[in-house]
């Protein structure tokens, strides 16, 4: 099995290297100076981001007129291929949770391309959940298969269930993105799962684990793809593909759903030991030391906070190390279902429990609503919702998720805050559902697939679809340029900073 070649150095001493060396990037941001431009987008006070979970946007926009949708798909990029390279008669079928059996909820030998989740012949509702979806590093880019964008379904733990859309016309962030700019070319910034893009977010870094347990290390072939379990079926057809591990890189990179050192976290504490923590024996990732979006504005004095849906019910559940913690971890209709890897500033040293830093700016949901209506958000929000209004396949229904976003965005509307505010309302990554536009060139790292992204601003160009390239460190980008901040080694030059999407007029 393959080890870290940083298994024996301290991780500060390790960030420190990676961020000199373009650990997380190729390009470095340059700083510019002020402009027309700049000084009109001091005109935003406020700026929120709403992160939802797990959606391409063909998967939710695909339908939406003059966004670049499934019209425009190619006939290669619908139709799938096996694992040989050959189309596929048909789609596979959709694979029941945990099991190699086809789901009877959905036909047998849907047609090789995309199809209607809320519509004949499947007929689901947009408030019934489907089963998740395999959505991770390494499989992610065998999907993509070079842009050719065909490798969904033989891939896909799911099955066919990855190229089901739906007409998100009766959503009601459908109808907020009609009123302002709706981004359909704007990607996920790094490939596979959730964890990792809200990496990206904050921070447009990949943590490190430079002592991983070597059962979680990747192997790979020689290509670069992560080897196949020697019982993965040789057809899509014939069952889900089965693979090794695949959340550490073989150079020490965190790539998938690793737990957080403090609480919450999926690790419980140590018995009789802090029980801030997560049990060490048990191998949460190690603090991280990155540089984060979070840093440079307090660093400049702008005020910010992430807001975590149930944050304050999860840390004090967190502390306990009995089991079970079901009350706000568990699935049940009755939980949040508090998703602790969907945390980033809990993995940063920075903000561990009891540092100012923490009590500071790592809030919970309820304090955001208060903000909201006392129209005291600070300078730059970001806002989790729960899991179960987070939109994420599996524990969530898109409708649910959609009107508790939306009803957000119509309080900020009619808050005080409104005249002065962009509120960025986007998706972490794709879920493992199809998408048929080929991804940017980036780095290692990304971007992925093509999710949503809306801007709502009395600033916001109206009923208007924008094409620029842009990824999730757009955001970085558009903030570190609105207030002025120190640019983070890890946003890729080429991709827009969301100010296309703005008309300040004169």
């Amino acid at each position: 099995m393959p080890r870290s070649p940083f298994r024996h150095w301290p991780i500060a001493c390790l960030t420190s290297i990676l961020l000199s060396c373009g650990g997380c990037s190729s390009g470095a941001q340059q700083a510019k100076p002020a402009s027309a431009a700049d000084e009109a987008l001091n005109r935003i006070e406020h700026i929120v981001v709403i992160y939802a979970e797990n959606r391409s946007f063909d998967n939710l926009y695909g339908l939406f007129p003059g966004a670049n949708g499934i019209a425009n798909a190619s006939e290669d990029s619908k139709r799938q291929i096996d694992h040989d390279g050959s189309p596929l008669p048909y789609l596979p079928p959709v694979w029941l949770s945990g099991d190699a059996r086809p789901d009877p909820a959905f036909p047998a030998r849907l047609p090789n391309g995309p199809f209607r989740l809320d519509a004949p012949p499947v007929g689901m509702a947009l408030s019934q959940k489907t089963r998740d979806l395999v959505h991770a590093f390494y499989q992610n880019q065998e999907q993509i298969n070079g842009g050719r964008m065909n490798r969904f379904a033989a891939v896909s733990d799911a099955g066919g269930l990855v190229m089901g859309y739906y007409d998100g016309s009766k959503l009601p962030l459908w109808d907020i993105a009609r009123e302002f700019t709706l981004a359909d070319n704007f990607f996920m910034g790094a490939f596979g799962g959730s964890f990792l893009n809200h990496f990206w977010l904050v921070c447009a870094c990949t943590p490190v684990f430079p002592d991983a347990p070597p059962e979680r290390v990747a192997r790979l072939d020689a290509s670069g793809r992560l080897l196949r379990a020697p019982d993965s079926p040789p057809s899509a057809l014939q069952g889900p593909a089965k693979y090794t591990a695949s959340r550490i890189t073989p150079d020490g990179y965190a790539v998938l759903n690793e737990q957080p050192p403090y609480q919450p976290s999926g690790i419980p504490p140590a018995a009789g030991g802090d029980r801030r923590l997560a049990d060490p024996s048990k191998h949460p990732l190690p603090p991280q030391s990155f540089k984060t979006i979070g840093d440079t504005l307090s660093a400049k004095g702008v005020t910010w906070a992430w807001y975590a849906g149930a944050w304050n019910a999860a840390v004090e559940e967190g502390m306990r190390d009995t089991q079970p913690r079901q009350v706000i971890y568990g699935k049940g209709e009755d939980s949040p279902n508090f998703q602790a890897h969907h945390q980033p500033f809990n993995y940063f040293a920075r903000y561990a429990p009891g540092t100012p830093e923490r009590a500071e700016h790592l809030k919970d949901g309820a304090d955001f609503l208060a903000a909201i209506e006392a129209g005291t958000l600070p300078q730059v929000s970001f806002y989790k919702p729960q899991g179960r209004l987070n939109e994420h396949p599996g524990y969530a229904d898109v409708l649910a998720g959609d009107a508790h976003i939306a009803g957000l965005v119509r309080k900020i509307q009619a808050s005080p805050l409104w005249p002065t505010t962009a509120i960025i309302v986007t998706y972490d990554e794709n879920g493992g559902f199809w998408d048929h536009v080929a991804p940017p060139k980036g780095d290692r790292w990304g971007p992925g697939v093509r999710i949503p992204a809306i801007v709502v601003s009395p600033f916001a160009r109206r009923g208007y679809v924008d094409h620029t390239p842009y990824d999730t460190t757009s955001i970085i980008k558009f903030i570190t340029r609105r207030f002025g901040l120190e640019p983070l080694p890890g946003v890729r030059p080429n991709a827009g900073d969301l100010t296309h999407a703005f008309d300040f007029g004169s």
